[in-house]
C-alpha cells in the first residue's frame, strides 16, 4: 500500500502542477477576447457569459505530463495513457474548434455519416474509438479483452463529455468515480492502477476552481481526455465481469442521454442537485 500511495501522490502532484502551469501559460498567450471577436477558444456558457475552453488543453497537457513522468507505470501502460489521454484530447479539441450544432449525439453524427456527411463529431467518435482500441491493445490480453477494454475507454471518454454542461460537473463526476477506484487500488495493493488513476484526478482537481468559478470549462478536449484516462485506469483494475458491467453501464447512460436530459434529472433530485451546486454561483445570480 505504501508504494501505491507514493505513486499516487507523485502522479497527482505532477498532474496538478503541470495542469496549472499549462492553464496559466495558455490563458496568458491567448489573444484577448472581446464581444466583437470572442476568439476561437471562447464560448458562451449557460448564463450567456463568455468562458474560455483553454482549461481543456491545460488538462490534456497536465495529465499527459504526469502520464509521461509519474513513477510506477510500465512503458506499455505509460504509452497507453498517453495515447488515450492525448489522443482523445486532441480529437476533442478538433471538435471544440470546428464542430457545429447541426448534428448532435451519437445518433445525429452517425445519421449524418450515413448520408455521406462527415461531421467533426463523427471524426471524433471514430478517432476516439481508434485511440481507445490502441490504448487497450497495450494493456489487454487477446482480441476479446482488447475490444471490450477499447469500447470501455472510448465510451467513458464520450460519457464524461456528456456531463460537461454546467460548471464543475464533469470534474465532480470524475472525482466521484475515480476516487473510489483510487481507494480500492490502494487498499488492494494495486500500485499501477493507483498511479494511473491519480494522474487525471490531480490535473482535474487543480483546474476545478476555475471551472466552478465559471472562468473556464473542460470542453470536449478536457472532458474526453478525463473520461478516457479514468476508463483506462478502470480496465486495468477490473476483472472481465467488472469490465462488462462497466461497458454496459456506460452504454446504457449514453443511450439514455439521447432521450433524457442529465441536467433535468440532476436538478430534480435533491441530493444530486446539492452536489452539482456545491462550490458554484447560485442559479438566481444569473
Amino acid at each position: 500500500m505504501a508504494r501505491g500511495l507514493l505513486y499516487a501522490l507523485a502522479g497527482a502532484a505532477i498532474g496538478a502542477v503541470a495542469a496549472r502551469a499549462a492553464y496559466t501559460a495558455f490563458t496568458r498567450l491567448a489573444p484577448r477576447a472581446d464581444e466583437k471577436e470572442p476568439g476561437r477558444w471562447t464560448r458562451t456558457n449557460h448564463r450567456g457569459e463568455p468562458i474560455t475552453l483553454l482549461e481543456g488543453p491545460a488538462f490534456v497537457a497536465g495529465s499527459g505530463a504526469a502520464a509521461a513522468l509519474a513513477p510506477g507505470l510500465p512503458p506499455r501502460v505509460r504509452l497507453a495513457a498517453l495515447l488515450a489521454g492525448v489522443g482523445s484530447g486532441a480529437l476533442g479539441a478538433y471538435d471544440d474548434l470546428y464542430g457545429t450544432t447541426k448534428s448532435k449525439g451519437f445518433k445525429g453524427h452517425l445519421t449524418a455519416l450515413g448520408r455521406g456527411e462527415v461531421t467533426s463529431g463523427a471524426v471524433k467518435i471514430l478517432g476516439i474509438g481508434a485511440t481507445g482500441l490502441g490504448a487497450a491493445a497495450l494493456v489487454s490480453r487477446g482480441p476479446v479483452d482488447t475490444l471490450v477494454n477499447g469500447a470501455a475507454i472510448a465510451g467513458t471518454a464520450n460519457l464524461a463529455n456528456l456531463f460537461d454542461l454546467r460548471p464543475g460537473r464533469a470534474i465532480k463526476v470524475g472525482l466521484l468515480t475515480g476516487g473510489p477506484l483510487l481507494a480500492a487500488s490502494l487498499f488492494r495493493d494495486a500500485p499501477l492502477t493507483a498511479a494511473l488513476t491519480a494522474v487525471p484526478l490531480g490535473a482535474a482537481a487543480a483546474l476545478l476552481p476555475d471551472d466552478l468559478g465559471e472562468r473556464a470549462m473542460l470542453g470536449d478536449a478536457g472532458a474526453n481526455a478525463l473520461g478516457a484516462l479514468l476508463g483506462l485506469a478502470a480496465v486495468t483494475k477490473l476483472g472481465r465481469r467488472g469490465r462488462f458491467v462497466l461497458l454496459g453501464t456506460v452504454a446504457a447512460l449514453t443511450a439514455a442521454s439521447e432521450k433524457v436530459s442529465f441536467t433535468k434529472v440532476i436538478a430534480g433530485n435533491p441530493v444530486l442537485n446539492r452536489l452539482d451546486m456545491l462550490g458554484r454561483r447560485p442559479v438566481d445570480a444569473a
